[in-house]
C-alpha cells in the first residue's frame, strides 16, 4: 500500500470529503436490511471527527441511471448513521449546488453531513469533469474509503482526485489492501485458493492470475461442469459454458504442465431443480444421470478438500460452492466456511473475496472467524486478476 494513509494527514478545521460505500439493501418500508457496509466505514469517520475534521460523506445507492428515485434516497442512511455514531447526522439534499455548498459552510469541526445519492446525476457515472470538479470545490481533503467501488473510475472515486491535492485512503480502503495485497504477493505458503460460482467466464482472469502465484487451486460451484465437460464426462442437465470446453482443457494442460494442484470435486448433490423440495441425492462425479442437475459439492468432496487445505498458511475463497441460497444446496459451502474458520483458529490467513461468498459466510455466521471478508466483490474480483483498481490508483502516493 504505498498510498497516502488517512493516518499521515491533518484535518483539523479542513472539510473533508469522504467517499463511501453505503450501498445497502433497502426494504420496501425502506428500511436497512444489512448496515455492514455502514459499520465497515465508521472507524474511518470517527477518526476523522475526533481529529476536528467536518466530514462529508458521499455514496451511491443502487442504480438509478442519473435520475431521481426517491426509493433510492440515502436518507435511511443518514438515520441510521446518526444511531451508530450517537450524533447528528445532517441530510443534504442533494451532492452538489448552492444549498449543499451553504450547509458544508456552515459545519463546526467534527461535524457530518451525509450527501444524496451521487447516482442521481447522470455524470457521477460518466466521470464528468465539472462534475467532479463541483464535488470537489466542497472539500480541502479527499479520503476514499470506499473499497467497493474503487474499480470504478467514477467522478468520486477517480476524477475528483483530480481537483484536491490531498487524496488518502481510508482504512477500511487500507485494510482491504493490505489483506489481498498480503495473500497475492507476499503470502505464507503453502498457499491454496478456493473458487467457485456459477461460471468458469467470470473467473477466469483469476484463475490465469493465480496460476503462478499459488500452490494449489479448489474449484467448485457451477463451473467445475465445464470442467468435467473438458475431460469427457458426462455432466447431466448441469449449468455448461459450451464457449469454454477448450479454455478449461488448456487451463487443466497447463496446470500439469507448472506442477500445480488443481483440486476437483469427486462427488455432488444431484436434483431435477433448483428447488427446496426437489428430490436430491448425491452422486459421483462419473455417474450424473441425464435428466440431473450438479447443484453442490457432495460429502466426499468435502472430506478431500478438507484433506488438502489443512496445511494451508493462507486461503483465498472467492465463490460459493453451490446454489446456497437454496438450504438444500448450501451444506457444501456453508462446510468449506466452517473449515476456514477452523484452519484460521490455528493461525492460517484467511481472505474471502467478497459478492457471494461474503454473503454466504454472514449467512453462516463464521465472518468473525476468518481473517478477511471483502466488501467489495466486483473490486476484489479485479484486484485478484492482477488490474489496477483506478479508485486507489488516483490517491496521493505515500
Amino acid at each position: 500500500m504505498n498510498k497516502l494513509s488517512i493516518e499521515n494527514i491533518k484535518v483539523a478545521g479542513k472539510k473533508v470529503l469522504v467517499r463511501v460505500d453505503f450501498n445497502v439493501p433497502l426494504d420496501d418500508k425502506q428500511q436497512i436490511t444489512d448496515d455492514r457496509r455502514i459499520t465497515a466505514a465508521l472507524p474511518t469517520i470517527k477518526k476523522l471527527m475526533d481529529d476536528g475534521g467536518r466530514v462529508i460523506l458521499c455514496s451511491h445507492l443502487g442504480r438509478p441511471k442519473g435520475k431521481i428515485v426517491p426509493e433510492m434516497s440515502l436518507k435511511p442512511v443518514a438515520q441510521r448513521l446518526k444511531e451508530l455514531l450517537g450524533v447528528d447526522v445532517r441530510f443534504a439534499p442533494d451532492c452538489i449546488g448552492p444549498k449543499v455548498a451553504n450547509m458544508v459552510g456552515a459545519m463546526d469541526d467534527g461535524d457530518v453531513i451525509l450527501l444524496e445519492n451521487l447516482r442521481f446525476h447522470k455524470e457521477e457515472t460518466d466521470n464528468d469533469p465539472g462534475f467532479a470538479n463541483l464535488l470537489a470545490g466542497l472539500a480541502d481533503i479527499y479520503v476514499n474509503d470506499a473499497f467497493g467501488s474503487a474499480h470504478r473510475a467514477h467522478a468520486s472515486t477517480e476524477g475528483v482526485t483530480k481537483y484536491i491535492k490531498t487524496c488518502a485512503a481510508g482504512y477500511l480502503m487500507e485494510k482491504e489492501l493490505k489483506f489481498l495485497d498480503m495473500a497475492l504477493s507476499n503470502p505464507q505458503r503453502p498457499f491454496s485458493a478456493i473458487l467457485g460460482g456459477a461460471k468458469i467466464s467470470g473467473k477466469i482472469d483469476v484463475i490465469e492470475n493465480l496460476m503462478g502465484k499459488v500452490n494449489k487451486i479448489f474449484i467448485g460451484g457451477g463451473m467445475i461442469f465445464t470442467f468435467f465437460k473438458a475431460m469427457g464426462k458426462n455432466i447431466g442437465q448441469s449449468l455448461l459454458e459450451e464457449d469454454r470446453v477448450h479454455m478449461a482443457a488448456d487451463l487443466l494442460e497447463r496446470a500439469t504442465k507448472k506442477n500445480l494442484k488443481i483440486i476437483l470435486p469427486i462427488d455432488v448433490v444431484v436434483a431435477g431443480e433448483i428447488d427446496e423440495n426437489a428430490e436430491a441425492k448425491v452422486v459421483s462425479v462419473d455417474n450424473i444421470p441425464d435428466n440431473m442437475k450438479g447443484l453442490d459439492i457432495g460429502p466426499k468432496t468435502i472430506e478431500l478438500f478438507k484433506s488438502e487445505l489443512m496445511d494451508s498458511k493462507t486461503v483465498l475463497w472467492n465463490g460459493p460452492m453451490g446454489v446456497f441460497e437454496v438450504k438444500k444446496f448450501a451444506e457444501g459451502t456453508f462446510a468449506i466456511a466452517r473449515l476456514l474458520a477452523d484452519i484460521t483458529g490455528k493461525g492460517a490467513i484467511t481472505v474471502v473475496g467478497g459478492g457471494d461468498s461474503a454473503s454466504a459466510v454472514k449467512k453462516s455466521g463464521l465472518k468473525d472467524k476468518l481473517s478477511h471478508v471483502s466488501t467489495g466483490g466486483g473490486a476484489s474480483l479485479e484486484f485478484l486478476e492482477g488490474k489496477v483498481l483506478p479508485g486507489v490508483a488516483a490517491l496521493t502516493d505515500a
